[in-house]
């Protein structure tokens, strides 16, 4: 969850702002976007939790790292605010240290995505702003199987008795999210592995582990040698059609 991030007065007042930065593709050309690192590209949604009562819901705001997979930021409110989401992601860039010029941030076009206070943040930090074609969910593929991870967790409840029961729910998945969760689409590491750089330590332990296995028991491996998943490799959203890199969207694999 983010810490709470003073936005100055001038800045939300100031009117001869420049115009914010956007990525270089109009509303219905797909956007192509590669993350080759962490930090490159993030992106960020808004989902629902039911609330005590059938006409009650929570809002969820998530940022996600698109290389790594680390949820880089999160916030549970009662009301969907472009005043929040503009709290978090300032707050968010400032805890990872992100400089300008550095950073691509892609959403579909929720009214708070597309809001002034968000572009006007974005074109301050110097970060490129990107949005999905209208009507289009899969140009944000990375946030919805991050959703659905979430939703589909052992232990989500049908609904939540209020938003501090939320939140204390949010904060514990987050937490194994990023440090325990064995995802698919980074070669079975855990996020928090990927996004701070130890990804080639922890794959050459595996391998010192396999290659023992394999010392001990070669008869065990019909075919050859053990070896241990590959590296992430860059991460496209739309990935152009000469390109042989392919976005792979989050399943749920056991912690290991």
């Amino acid at each position: 969850m983010f810490a709470a991030h003073h936005v100055p007065a001038a800045r939300r007042t100031r009117r001869d702002r420049r115009p914010p930065h956007q990525a270089l593709h109009p509303p219905k050309v797909k956007p192509e976007l590669l993350a080759a690192g962490p930090n490159e590209v993030w992106t960020w949604d808004i989902t629902k939790l039911p609330g005590p009562q059938k006409w009650t819901s929570y809002y969820l705001y998530v940022i996600l790292d698109v290389y790594s997979r680390y949820v880089v930021g999160w916030t549970l409110a009662d009301k969907e605010s472009a005043a929040l989401a503009e709290n978090l992601i300032a707050a968010t860039c400032d805890k990872q240290n992100i400089s300008p010029g550095r950073l691509t941030v892609h959403a579909d076009r929720g009214s708070s995505m597309t809001s002034k206070p968000v572009a006007f943040l974005f074109a301050d930090l110097g970060i490129t702003q990107s949005h999905s074609r209208p009507r289009t969910s899969n140009d944000n593929p990375y946030s919805e199987s991050q959703f659905k991870t979430l939703k589909c967790r052992p232990g989500y409840p049908r609904r939540f008795d209020s938003i501090e029961t939320a939140r204390a729910w949010c904060r514990e998945f987050f937490d194994y999210y990023n440090a325990d969760h064995r995802h698919s689409g980074i070669g079975l590491l855990t996020p928090a592995v990927v996004h701070h750089g130890q990804a080639e330590t922890v794959q050459a332990a595996r391998a010192e582990v396999l290659a023992a296995a394999y010392a001990t028991r070669p008869d065990r491996f019909v075919r050859r040698p053990p070896a241990p998943p590959p590296l992430p490799t860059p991460a496209w959203i739309n990935p152009p059609e000469q390109t042989h890199y392919q976005p792979t969207a989050d399943t749920e694999h056991p912690a290991q």
